[in-house]
C-alpha cells in the first residue's frame, strides 16, 4: 500500500459487512481516508447498493492506525487492488482479495509457479514425492505455492527450499497468526530463504474454517499450474483443483497419489482428465521450458515409485509407506503428521 493511501485502506479493509468486492469499488472510487470523513453511512449504502452493518468511521481509523504501526513493526507489506503492484494474475478471479499483506517479496511476474498441494495425512510414499517435486521444481528454479498446512504442503514448501527456490506459502489466516504452529520454524525459514508469506486477512485473523476454501483460490491463481500430490475424496486440495480449472491453469496428478489408498480425491481428478506424471519433465516441456544437462526434472529415485500395473480403485502397489515416511523425517530431521496424529480440525 502507498503511503500516501495505507490508512485509507487499511480503514476499508476493517469494514464491517464489506465484501472483497465491494471494499475493491470503494478503493477504485477513492485513495484517501479523507474522502471517507464527507460521507455519510448512506451515500456508501448507495454506492454500494447494500447496507453495511455500520459505520463508525472513528473507530475504523483508529484501527487502522494500529494496523498500520503493527505493519511497520513487523516488517509486513501491503497492496491493495488500485495499486499496480497488486498480483497481475489474482486479477483473473471471479472475487479477487482487495488486499494482499505479505512478508519477503511478491512472487515476480515474469515467473511462472507451480502450486504443490494435497492431505495433510500423506502416505509415506505420498511425503516423499511432494519432497522431490518441490525440490525438483526449485533446482530448474521455479517457486512453489502451497498453503503451509500440514504433511503435502509443508513437504513440498521444503523441498523447493532445498531446491534453491524462493517457495511461497498462502495462509489462511493473518500473516501474525501462522497456522498450524507448529510450521512456524518452516515460515521462519521461508522468510530467510528469499520467500514470501501472504495473506488476505488483516492482523488479528486467526484460522477460522472458512478462510482456508478462500485461500486455496490464491494458491491456484498465483500459479501456472496445481499438481495434486494425494487427496483423499474430501480433501481441501480438490478445491484448488477446482479453482485451476475455473482459471484456466494446468492440472496434474501424481501417479503416487493415483496408486495411493489415500487417494480416492487424485484418481478422481485423473478419471475426468487430468495428467498423471511421475516427475517434472512434462511440465516443463509444455511450459516451453526443456529439460538441461543436469538437471533433476524427476523425484529423486530413493524413493522411486514402481510404474502403474493395471490398479483399479483402491488398489495399491506393495510400498513400505512407513518405513518412507520415517526415512524422510530422518533425513528432514522432522515430524510432519505423517504418523496419523491429531487432524487439523480447521481442514486446511
Amino acid at each position: 500500500m502507498g503511503k500516501n493511501r495505507i490508512l485509507f485502506d487499511l480503514v476499508i479493509d476493517r469494514l464491517p459487512g464489506a465484501s472483497s468486492g465491494d471494499k475493491i469499488k470503494l478503493c477504485e472510487k477513492f485513495d484517501r481516508e479523507a474522502d471517507l470523513f464527507v460521507l455519510s453511512k448512506e451515500d456508501i449504502d448507495d454506492f454500494l447498493g447494500k447496507r453495511l452493518k455500520s459505520w463508525n468511521l472513528e473507530g475504523l481509523l483508529s484501527q487502522a492506525e494500529k494496523d498500520e504501526r503493527f505493519l511497520t513493526r513487523n516488517g509486513i507489506h501491503g497492496v491493495s487492488y488500485a495499486e499496480e503492484d497488486y498480483p497481475p494474475l489474482l486479477r483473473e478471479l471471479f472475487d479477487p482479495p482487495a488486499f494482499i499483506y505479505y512478508q519477503g517479496s511478491l512472487p515476480a511476474g515474469e515467473k511462472p509457479l507451480a502450486a504443490v498441494v494435497g492431505t495433510r495425512k500423506p502416505s509415506g510414499a505420498g511425503a516423499a514425492a511432494a519432497f522431490d517435486f518441490g525440490r525438483a521444481f526449485g533446482r530448474r528454479g521455479i517457486p512453489v505455492v502451497s498453503g503451509l498446512a500440514l504433511g503435502i504442503d509443508a513437504l513440498s514448501h521444503r523441498g523447493n527450499l532445498e531446491g534453491g527456490a524462493p517457495t511461497v506459502a498462502v495462509l489462511g489466516s493473518a500473516l501474525d497468526r501462522v497456522y498450524p504452529v507448529s510450521n512456524r520454524p518452516l515460515a521462519r525459514r521461508i522468510l530467510e530463504s528469499g520467500g514470501a508469506l501472504l495473506s488476505e486477512y488483516p492482523p488479528g485473523t486467526g484460522p477460522n474454517k472458512w478462510n482456508f476454501p478462500a485461500r486455496n483460490r490464491i494458491i491456484a491463481a498465483l500459479s501456472r499450474g496445481t499438481l495434486i500430490v494425494e487427496a483423499p475424496s474430501k480433501s481441501g486440495a480438490l478445491i484448488t483443483a477446482d479453482f485451476a480449472l475455473e482459471l484456466g491453469r494446468d492440472l496434474w496428478v501424481s501417479r503416487v497419489g493415483v496408486e495411493s489408498r489415500l487417494g480416492e480425491g487424485t484418481r478422481r481428478l485423473a478419471g475426468e482428465g487430468a495428467p498423471v506424471i511421475t516427475g517434472i519433465e512434462d511440465i516443463l516441456e509444455d511450459w516451453g521450458l526443456g529439460s538441461q544437462p543436469g538437471s533433476e526434472g524427476s523425484p529423486n529415485l530413493r524413493f522411486a515409485v514402481p510404474p502403474l500395473q493395471g490398479l483399479q480403485g483402491g488398489d495399491t502397489i506393495p510400498l513400505t509407506g512407513t518405513a518412507l515416511a520415517e526415512s524422510l523425517a530422518r533425513s528432514l530431521n522432522i515430524t510432519s503428521g505423517l504418523e496419523g496424529r491429531s487432524e487439523d480440525k480447521y481442514g486446511c
